[in-house]
């Protein structure tokens, strides 16, 4: 007798609070000394396979995701969040099973002069 096939299952790896020194901003005192940065990113996935196999590698690794974010937080530099936004998740959209992704970059010390604990973005890239 043939196995069932299996339904499919769309799903939502979550990473929160991700923190990572880099190298951000519109002036050059900004892009000076590294500074705290925080994501919190969404990966929508086709989770059915890793549902019933319960085997990583039918699914998308977090802990690869995290240090790809990590990457190219660390290691590059962009004048606006958007910017960096955008390449956290074209990186993301890199990995096959990834769908769409959802990247919030949280500036923590923004320089501002009022008391503002962050300054962030939130954008959303679907593969396409």
């Amino acid at each position: 007798m043939a196995e069932p096939p299996l339904l499919e299952s769309r799903g939502l790896i979550e990473l929160r609070g991700l923190r990572v020194l880099g190298r951000h901003g519109v002036s050059d005192e900004e892009r000076s000394a590294a500074q705290p940065f925080e994501l919190d990113i969404d990966v929508v996935t086709d989770m059915t396979r890793a549902a019933a196999t319960d085997d990583l590698a039918d699914t998308v690794d977090y802990q690869g995701l995290a240090q790809d974010a990590c990457q190219v937080v660390a290691d590059r530099s962009f004048r606006l969040l958007e910017a960096l936004a955008g390449a956290v998740a074209e990186t993301f959209l890199e990995h096959d099973r990834v769908e769409q992704v959802t990247v919030c970059v949280r500036k923590l010390r923004p320089p501002v002069p009022v008391d503002l604990a962050s300054a962030g973005v939130r954008l959303t890239r679907t593969r396409g």
